[in-house]
């Protein structure tokens, strides 16, 4: 990492505390100062800091909850839709064929399915894990296949003439290529992925990050509401901020100069 990079990491990390810090002073003026909002539905800072160290146990509880839920889903969709973006993309009449169906169902909300894997899943686990499976399936399939799509034709042809073929022209050749929007299809397949975590975990969970916002605003407890969302909101920006250093890493030559 040169030095330009450093200095615009960092500018951007002042930035972002600068405006975090911005917003928790002005709703701390509005609540604890001039007690404008509801006092029940928003807490200040003065009930909102203690509360987080009370919850401090139950949030990290939640967290390997829902860890142990996200991480396996959002990695078996991952491996899935790259291996089926290869075997589809590389075989232009399978994907004429399959291709509009793959589109019909990107765009919709897998959540719509949450009744139907409660009814089928033997556990609420297998429900919500595949919940989060399809969700992040559709974007990381579709976006392997434009990547593929996207290749140079030459690469393949200059490839083949080197008589590379099978394992070695997908993984000298195509994943490379593709890379980009294959990363790209996981960055909007992560995203997703946490929106479906909490919504499954406030429907019928007992455990995780979801469920400790929906059973404290069941019973009016607005504080601990906060701290939970809060913590989810700093889990997320935490790992897209360590994805995006992994693809920095990995996509080094996409860098611009």
């Amino acid at each position: 990492m040169n030095s330009l990079d450093a200095k615009s990491r960092l500018y951007g990390l002042m930035s972002f505390l600068v405006i975090v810090i911005f917003l928790a002073g002005v709703y701390g003026l509005l609540t604890d100062v001039l007690r404008l909002p509801n006092a029940v539905l928003f807490p200040g800072w003065q009930k909102i800091i203690p509360a987080f160290g009370l919850s401090f146990k139950q949030l990290l509880e939640g967290l390997a909850s829902s860890m142990g839920l996200l991480a396996p889903a959002v990695a078996a969709s991952v491996l899935t839709g790259v291996a089926a973006g290869v075997i589809i993309g590389l075989r232009p009449k399978i994907e004429a064929v399959l291709l509009p169906f793959i589109r019909a169902m990107n765009p919709l909300p897998s959540t719509m399915l949450i009744p139907y894997a409660i009814a089928v899943m033997p556990t609420f686990w297998f429900s919500s894990w595949i919940i989060i499976y399809i969700g992040v399936l559709w974007p990381v399939l579709m976006n392997t296949l434009h990547g593929i799509a996207m290749l140079e034709p030459r690469w393949i042809d200059n490839a083949r003439c080197l008589n590379l073929t099978g394992r070695h022209l997908v993984f000298k050749v195509v994943l490379p290529g593709a890379m980009p929007q294959i990363f790209a299809g996981i960055n909007a397949g992560l995203i997703r992925s946490f929106l479906l975590l909490t919504v499954a975990e406030m429907i019928g969970s007992k455990a995780g990050l979801g469920y400790f916002v929906q059973y404290y605003a069941d019973f009016a407890k607005y504080d601990r509401v906060i701290v939970g969302m809060i913590w989810l909101s700093f889990i997320v920006v935490l790992i897209m901020t360590l994805f995006d250093l992994l693809k920095k890493r990995i996509l080094y030559w996409t860098k611009k100069r």
